[in-house]
């Protein structure tokens, strides 16, 4: 039985989000419709929370300390994906060609938060564009990085997946909260078809519990991957920017292994990397003599998200 306190107030786990409202699943796996107690919601999918029955529906009262929260923060507003994680999986695609710009930018969101990230590219079935893909990830498997090959495709496109490379991801995803992070058109929708058989089925149901008007499209939802919910694979709306404004640009390169590692060996302490003299990082760009190299590429992804988060707000 669900454990009540005193106050009637209830544990639960928010399991999908939508709009200020959101789906709570209680211990016994029931899952109720809940809003937030203020005008404002606080509470995103994989929290803790605290919740009060009301009729049909629920309240958050409380959402309990998070381990870690992942987001995305431009100009004008921040995007919650989910709290409470402990890996990402950044799914691209080696066609169309990934943007090794928003793959940098959600690694270091990630590194921020302390969450695992694990890169996996998509459509190793197509030789001559993953060839080119996966080399252009070289980088980031020299720096320690977990990429994955998979080769996922619609179920109406024959075999849609290759058995081994499943396997693989599915042992990574055991006993684990995985977030699928993604732009449009890498797979994620497959992924999600292939390892929850049953995601269109839970999503629609959602959907019609939601058919009031008041709701919005579900944007975030966790889906069980085994029958104990030890493992969790919780999918997002794709996008296509990925802002880091919620980060001191003067701490970016402690979120770049590549660069990190080079850092330490500055002259100064407050070096930006991007001028003074006596820089390990500037030094090893221009030498790429060291055991973790500093790509050209890397580099210039770096300058230009220093002077994204330091140049002045527009308002």
């Amino acid at each position: 039985m669900t454990a009540v306190s005193q106050s009637g107030v209830q544990p639960g786990l928010v399991v999908a989000g939508f709009g200020r409202h959101c789906l709570v699943e209680t211990p016994d796996g029931e899952r109720v419709i809940c809003h937030p107690r203020g005008k404002k919601s606080q509470s995103v999918v994989g929290d803790r929370v605290q919740w009060l029955p009301s009729e049909d529906e629920g309240t958050i009262e409380k959402v309990e300390p998070r381990s870690n929260l992942f987001y995305r923060q431009d100009e004008m507003r921040t995007k919650s994906f989910a709290a409470n994680l402990d890996q990402v999986l950044i799914l691209i695609a080696a066609e169309p060609e990934f943007s090794e710009s928003q793959l940098t930018r959600a690694l270091i969101a990630a590194e921020a938060e302390r969450i695992t990230p694990i890169i996996a590219l998509n459509k190793s079935d197509l030789a001559e564009p993953f060839g080119r893909a996966w080399a252009k990830l070289a980088p980031y498997r020299a720096m320690g990085y977990q990429v994955l090959s998979l080769a996922i495709k619609p179920k109406n496109s024959g075999p849609v997946a290759n058995e081994a490379q499943t396997r693989q991801l599915g042992d990574l995803l055991r006993g684990k909260k995985t977030l699928v992070l993604g732009p449009s058109g890498a797979g994620k929708s497959s992924l999600t078809n292939l390892l929850v058989p049953d995601a269109q089925v839970l999503t629609a149901e959602i959907s019609q519990a939601l058919n009031s008007g008041k709701h919005t499209t579900t944007s975030t939802t966790l889906y069980w991957l085994d029958a104990g919910r030890t493992s969790a694979l919780i999918d997002s709306p794709g996008f296509q920017e990925f802002g880091l404004h919620h980060l001191d640009a003067m701490h970016l390169a402690n979120y770049m292994p590549d660069l990190k590692a080079h850092a330490q060996d500055c002259k100064f302490y407050n070096c930006t990397h991007l001028h003074e003299p006596g820089c390990g990082v500037i030094s090893e760009v221009k030498s790429a003599s060291g055991p973790v190299v500093i790509s050209a590429s890397r580099y210039r992804l770096y300058s230009e998200l220093f002077a994204e988060l330091t140049q002045a707000p527009r308002y």
